[in-house]
């Protein structure tokens, strides 16, 4: 099987730790260098990614009209259903297309989200790993780490309702859990950086770890 021609780029952190933004601004910089850009996320914007959107904002309904909510196991394979459209319907055909996808979470959110909220805790990893095993692994994926103290002061002023993995303690379990992010996925090609000073701070952290890749380190570095 020939291998896609295109750069598959994951951003994972904390809720709050700039992922989406950082997505964005470096999108915006390589659309300036003329390379083709598909920025996108998790849950997806396909069927299964809203519905569990709508799990997470806490939406969800009985045959009664009362509220209800998913249990840990039903997440995860609700996470991994969408990961499965996800890929077929974006991420494959633009990577063929020879584009960059920057995608905001991948299999790495379920495995420590999940994980996390799991009774089982790290014991359910095995599990988590065998529902995600043909998920197309990302050519590299950098991890923003903030602590959850500042995480959380960035989604207060964001002022939006918050989602069912937002509460303080979970969020500083995952901060931990996101300082050992290689531990969770040994064969990955990944970084962790500080996602604590500015945005170009961060951005320009995010730039020099992509010099590392050829199809990169020439635009990268023009004008330095």
């Amino acid at each position: 099987m020939t291998r896609p021609k295109g750069f598959f780029l994951v951003l994972e952190g904390i809720d709050g730790s700039g992922t989406s933004t950082q997505a964005e601004v470096l999108a915006d910089f390589l659309r300036q260098e003329a390379r083709s850009v598909v920025v996108t996320r998790e849950p997806s914007e396909g069927p299964v990614g809203r519905f569990i959107r709508q799990g997470l904002r806490g939406e969800l309904t009985d045959e009664q009209g009362h509220p209800t909510t998913l249990d840990w196991k039903s997440f995860a394979l609700l996470f991994s259903s969408d990961r499965a459209d996800h890929l077929e319907r974006e991420i494959l055909p633009a990577l063929e297309n020879g584009s960059v996808v920057i995608c905001d979470r991948y299999d790495l959110s379920s495995l420590l989200y999940q994980s996390a909220t799991s009774p089982e805790g790290q014991g359910s990893l095995p599990w988590l790993r065998a529902i995600n095993a043909r998920a197309r692994r990302p050519d590299f994926t950098i991890v923003l780490k903030v602590g959850a103290k500042e995480a959380e002061a960035r989604r207060q002023v964001r002022d939006e309702e918050s989602e069912l993995f937002e509460r303080s303690e979970l969020q500083a379990q995952l901060s931990q859990m996101y300082a050992e992010a290689q531990h969770f996925v040994p064969q990955d090609r990944l970084a962790v950086l500080s996602a604590e000073g500015s945005i170009e701070e961060v951005a320009e952290s995010i730039r020099a770890q992509l010099c590392k890749f050829p199809e990169f380190a020439w635009m990268l570095t023009k004008g330095r």
